[in-house]
């Protein structure tokens, strides 16, 4: 029963001062609601990361060949690479950034990727209209392009261009398939972008280097297989200068991610934590406000025979419901951002039940502890000194 009465006059003391009461509780709102929606942000940046990464498959590899003086890759040995244990398919990448595009009277400026029809199935690039590039262009030199969605509209305004003409430097290419519209990811935007042929774009650009190939492992458990042949033949090639070359594979490029994005959250959480101690000193002020103004009613009581830890335990009450309902409402501001962000600025927010239930435990926590000093201050006065007190 006295824990009832405790709690009702904490509310009473609290509804009294609705204003300074709110205003104590702003510190927690704003740190509460920070914390739940940066950590929010970074576990939805970290879903979508992951996402886009297990979207190309676990078992892909990807090998850069790097330094400009660097020994590029043949075509034989990349077929010698094919027969390695691990390793199911390989296909050679080259690549041409900004480069003028033209359709009649329409130009645009994008990206030219050459391949093989490997590259369809290892980097789960597909066409949505036509066909993707086969062996026949590669062998033959076909002047045929794989266009982007985007670069389709940008060129035609509709991606129903099968057939249609589009001029790279000088040089027709006649359009065979359209791609399935794949988004931006970290690699930039995936429908802005143009596949030819790899032996009819080393022809145009008169470069033969081949400084990337992506590789597909038999499965996801080969990956480590597939890795160790790969560095055994590159330490060949290379002599064993392993500056030469990179490997990534879809695993560590997920586990990189997530660490730095982790450490990033971290950072920021941190910073919103700030706002908590900053409102646990606000709280920890106004409580010691409130003893003074408080004092000749706790000589009072304590006159008529109230103890010392009831005294200690009502200020705490006060400070815990303060920091409690800040939080709360802190929670609820969360949410509401998290809402408004998502909905205008198309961010993926995901807020789980232990973060929102983390976030009100230590804003309780933060209340017991700025709340101690008032409280133990107020239950340590002398009664026959607070009832002198003016």
């Amino acid at each position: 029963m006295k824990i009832i009465r405790l709690f009702k006059m904490a509310i009473k003391s609290i509804w009294t001062n609705k204003m300074r009461s709110f205003l104590t509780m702003l510190g927690i709102i704003i740190g509460i609601s920070s914390v739940i929606v940066l950590v929010g942000m970074g576990e939805g940046t970290k879903q979508q990361v992951q996402s886009q990464i297990e979207k190309l498959g676990t078992n892909l590899i990807t090998v850069n060949i790097v330094g400009k003086r660097t020994k590029s890759f043949t075509d034989e040995e990349i077929a010698e690479l094919k027969s390695k244990p691990g390793i199911k398919e390989i296909a050679p990448l080259f690549t041409q950034n900004n480069i003028d595009v033209k359709a009649g009277s329409k130009s645009t400026n994008t990206s030219v990727e050459a391949s093989t029809p490997e590259y369809s199935n290892i980097r789960k690039t597909y066409v949505n209209y036509g066909r993707f590039l086969n062996k026949r262009d590669i062998d033959n030199r076909y002047k045929v392009a794989v266009i982007g969605v985007d670069t389709a509209n940008d060129l035609f305004g509709t991606t129903n261009v099968i057939g249609k003409v589009v001029n790279i430097n000088g040089i027709n290419f006649s359009i065979v398939g359209v791609l399935e519209s794949q988004g931006s990811s970290m690699g930039g935007s995936g429908d802005d972008k143009i596949i030819l042929p790899i032996s009819t774009a080393q022809r145009l650009f008169k470069n033969t280097d081949i400084k990337t190939f992506y590789v597909e492992a038999t499965d996801k458990d080969k990956v480590s297989e597939a890795i160790s042949y790969l560095q055994l033949f590159l330490n060949k090639k290379f002599n064993n200068d392993t500056d030469s070359y990179r490997i990534f594979d879809q695993t560590s490029l997920l586990s990189t991610a997530n660490e730095t994005n982790s450490s990033m959250t971290m950072m920021l959480t941190g910073i919103a934590a700030i706002s908590l101690i900053v409102g646990g000193i606000g709280i920890m002020n106004i409580m010691l406000v409130s003893v003074i103004e408080r004092t000749r009613e706790i000589g009072i009581r304590k006159a008529i025979g109230a103890k010392r830890r009831i005294i200690l335990i009502q200020f705490l009450m006060e400070s815990s419901i303060i920091s409690c309902l800040g939080g709360l409402i802190g929670v609820l501001t969360g949410f509401f951002i998290a809402y408004i962000a998502q909905t205008l600025l198309k961010m993926t927010i995901v807020i789980s039940s232990s973060v929102v239930i983390g976030a009100v435990a230590f804003s309780i926590f933060v209340g017991i502890l700025f709340g101690m000093y008032p409280a133990s201050k107020a239950s340590k006065l002398n009664p026959i000194e607070a009832l002198r007190f003016e």
